[in-house]
């Protein structure tokens, strides 16, 4: 089984913590969502996981090895993906294109060998009928699918997903769930900050609260929304699902 753990991750900005001693722990397979306010240390954390923000302090391990040192295309190396929440694809290659620019760079297998592994990638995806469709007239839905597909190439333990479920309509939502879910049979653990509380917390094993760069709480989905603390600081009511 694949690990990431996160130990007393902190950092500071003008002698003020922006994260202070987060623990966080991700075991292959798992969907944890990692949630906040605005401005709670949510994505510091991120940055500070795939080596984009370098930490005051802590360690990042990755299955029993420190990996805080190394820089972010190492971590990525070592199986840490990131989907970002901007628009990640390029607008004028097509889909086919899109996912064969990223299989190009894996020089252990051959063209034909990319060629197949990109239409079962596309099969699996249910995103073959797109082909041969420009980057820039998906929708938003559509463009979600390509990109997390795309993620998938350089075969990622982890992957870091930034607002996964930002710019799509609610049938959308369920798709890229759906999706998300289907991560688990390629035992890919999951880490999701999104704005999205309900479509969030109705995928995830476990969740990690963040309030002014502080763990406030972490468990299950009905821990979470039953928290009375939580429902204080961040969700201001009571959410069912």
């Amino acid at each position: 089984m694949n690990t990431l753990t996160i130990q007393k991750l902190s950092k500071t900005y003008k002698k003020k913590y922006i994260v202070n001693n987060i623990d966080l722990h991700i075991n292959s397979g798992e969907i944890i969502g990692l949630l906040g306010p605005n401005g709670s240390g949510k994505t510091t954390t991120f940055y500070m996981i795939l080596g984009i923000i370098i930490h005051d302090s802590g360690e990042i391990i990755l299955n029993n090895n420190n990996i805080e040192t190394l820089p972010t295309y190492s971590r990525a190396r070592l199986g840490i993906g990131y989907l970002p929440q901007d628009n990640s694809i390029f607008r004028n290659l097509t889909v086919f294109d899109n996912l064969m620019s990223i299989a190009q760079i894996q020089k252990h297998i051959n063209k034909k060998e990319r060629y197949q592994y990109i239409i079962n990638l596309m099969d699996q995806f249910h995103i073959r009928y797109l082909k041969n469709n420009i980057g820039y007239t998906l929708s938003g839905g559509e463009r979600k699918r390509v990109e997390i597909a795309r993620a998938l190439i350089a075969k990622p333990q982890f992957l870091l997903l930034d607002e996964p479920f930002s710019g799509v309509d609610p049938i959308s939502i369920q798709d890229i769930q759906n999706i998300i879910k289907q991560l688990q049979t390629y035992k890919i653990g999951i880490l999701i900050t999104d704005h999205n509380v309900k479509a969030t917390l109705s995928i995830c094993e476990r969740a990690y609260i963040i309030n002014q760069g502080v763990l406030i709480a972490h468990g299950s989905p009905a821990e979470i929304l039953n928290n009375t603390y939580v429902q204080q600081v961040y969700l201001g009511e009571v959410i069912s699902f």
